[in-house]
């Protein structure tokens, strides 16, 4: 075991941050292998579901989505990746990451008229679509092709651009996959257009698809938008670590750096964060730095822990906390007050003096924004784990009950 006199905060491997990859992607394997294989079978042709990763905030979803795009490329797949912002449209988001991936397909000599008439569909796709989406934005390399994803309505148009572009895959000898994060803001036409497309695509047996990641509500809006969405889709469900794994991501980069973390220093962080990935970084962060020497003790966590939780406070909590309404914040509030959740719809109502009605365009807004969910009906939970407790600190005593009144 090393000792020293400083622990150099440059070399501080831990790396808390929206989609930064942890120095240690501990507990992912058999999702990581499991994506890898459904992938191939689609590159040989062969049958396979595609995956919808769901799952709260901070639990690492888009950490996982960006190394399972990694290792598809190891392989030899044509990956894209696109993030859903709100308020933007699904065809203003793939029309320039399919150029893209048509465009790289058009290098290859066996599929390179294939992916210039892909193209063409692109232009079609994207002229007549722009009347409907306006934020449509992209560079058009050929002319349209008359008939050819043309039509204006958006679920065969699209249909027919994929179509094209896994006839163009598997001329190459691969797959192109999509790469789409935070699908939940999609909306539900336009959700209907992606699965319709990629079902017909199954069913020509063409190398396309989309690996997605969302919040729990996820599952049910893809549901919601075709009924015969399960049989395309697996949705596993990504959660925090189990307490092995979790102390492998705290201990394991420390050690690559010559320093060793104490047994019960480890409990602790793992207490503190109960196994959510991000918070696992945060708390490691705070702790490495705190600490004046190795083996960092279960003090330095101690001590670290008011910091880890302010840096929270100021970024992955308040961040969305200022994007709430007065009465979203009295909501939510509410909720804390009755403890992590999930709670029923009329306990809420009933602690802010309302009924569930009036209450209704407020919780639909939250869940618009992706801070709550429905696990069941009439059940509502954070989509923010530990959000409940930033509530009771950023909204202390009773003064909260005369917001928005």
């Amino acid at each position: 075991m090393l000792n020293f006199l400083y622990m150099d905060p440059i070399r501080n491997p831990y790396a808390p941050g929206a989609g930064s990859p942890p120095p240690e992607l501990a507990g992912r394997s058999v999702i990581r292998k499991d994506v890898a294989v459904r992938l191939q079978r689609l590159r040989l042709g062969r049958p396979s579901k595609s995956v919808m990763l769901v799952g709260l905030r901070g639990v690492g979803k888009t950490v996982l989505l960006d190394q399972m795009r990694k290792d598809a490329e190891a392989a030899g797949i044509n990956t894209v990746r696109i993030e859903v912002p709100e308020n933007r449209s699904l065809p203003a988001l793939l029309a320039p990451s399919l150029r893209l991936a048509l465009l790289h397909l058009s290098k290859k000599e066996a599929a390179r008229d294939y992916a210039i008439r892909g193209l063409r569909a692109l232009a079609g796709f994207a002229s007549k679509l722009k009347v409907s989406y306006a934020d449509i934005e992209v560079g058009l390399d050929y002319e349209p092709e008359p008939g050819l994803a043309d039509n204006g309505d958006l679920e065969g148009d699209l249909t027919a651009l994929l179509q094209q572009v896994g006839v163009a895959g598997k001329a190459a000898g691969t797959a192109v996959v999509l790469f789409i994060d935070e699908l939940q803001y999609v909306e539900e036409p336009q959700m209907a257009a992606l699965i319709s497309a990629l079902h017909r695509c199954s069913q020509e047996q063409l190398p396309v698809t989309v690996v997605g990641a969302g919040l729990p509500q996820l599952r049910g809006r893809i549901g919601e938008a075709k009924s015969y969405a399960e049989r395309l889709f697996d949705f596993p469900e990504i959660g925090p670590l189990d307490p092995s794994d979790a102390r492998e991501a705290i201990v394991r980069p420390a050690q690559n750096e010559g320093a060793e973390i104490l047994e019960e220093a480890v409990e602790l962080i793992i207490e503190k964060t109960q196994c959510y990935p991000y918070f696992l970084q945060e708390w490691g962060k705070h702790t490495w730095d705190i600490a004046a020497e190795s083996p960092i003790r279960q003090l330095d966590v101690l001590r670290a822990s008011d910091e880890a939780v302010a840096a929270l406070d100021e970024s992955f909590f308040r961040v969305r906390f200022d994007r709430l309404t007065p009465r979203e914040k009295k909501y939510l509030r509410a909720m804390a007050d009755l403890g992590p959740g999930p709670h029923r719809s009329g306990d809420i109502s009933d602690k802010l003096g309302r009924t569930v009605q009036s209450l209704g365009p407020t919780r639909a807004g939250l869940i618009a924004k992706g801070m709550i969910w429905s696990p069941t009906h009439g059940d509502t939970a954070f989509t923010v784990p530990l959000f409940d407790e930033f509530m009771k600190r950023i909204l202390p005593g009773n003064e909260w009950k005369t917001i928005g009144s």
